[in-house]
């Protein structure tokens, strides 16, 4: 099992409507590193820490599961999405996606100011200086040691 962190901003999809609809599919990533994290590396089964970015106390809200193999997004197909790649075609999609189903929500937030400021996780993607990526592996070390924080 591999073990991943993925970022959304809370006012576009949270951990509530995770919970909510149960499973959905990870829409919209248009990082070629983050793709290939997905479409390479995921597989069903895999655990992943659900992050709210861009909000006032951005952190670690949750835990999803990886639900299936990774399939060409459809919103790179549609003129009227704001996804939309007209370079992208259903021959050769350039855009993959995963679906995350709901397995908990944390009983609060692990703030990236306290993720940070643990030297124990000096070394995740993460707290690294200049790393945006949406989509990112988290080492089994660290997934035990942010659990324990809960």
């Amino acid at each position: 099992m591999n073990y991943w962190l993925m970022k959304s901003e809370p006012d576009a999809f949270s951990i509530d409507d995770l919970k909510r609809k149960k499973q959905e599919a990870w829409d919209g990533v248009r990082n070629y590193q983050a793709r290939n994290f997905m479409r390479d590396g995921m597989r069903p089964g895999d655990r992943v820490f659900f992050y709210h970015s861009n909000c006032a106390v951005p952190g670690i809200v949750g835990i999803a599961e990886v639900a299936t193999d990774a399939y060409p997004d459809p919103s790179q197909f549609d003129p009227k999405s704001h996804y939309f790649d007209p370079a992208s075609t259903r021959d050769k999609p350039r855009w993959m996606l995963v679906e995350v189903k709901f397995v908990k929500k944390l009983k609060r937030t692990i703030s990236l100011d306290e993720l940070k400021g643990d030297p124990a996780l000096a070394g995740m993607a993460l707290v690294r200086k200049g790393n945006r990526l949406s989509v990112m592996p988290v080492d089994a070390a660290d997934w035990k040691y942010i659990l324990a924080m809960e």
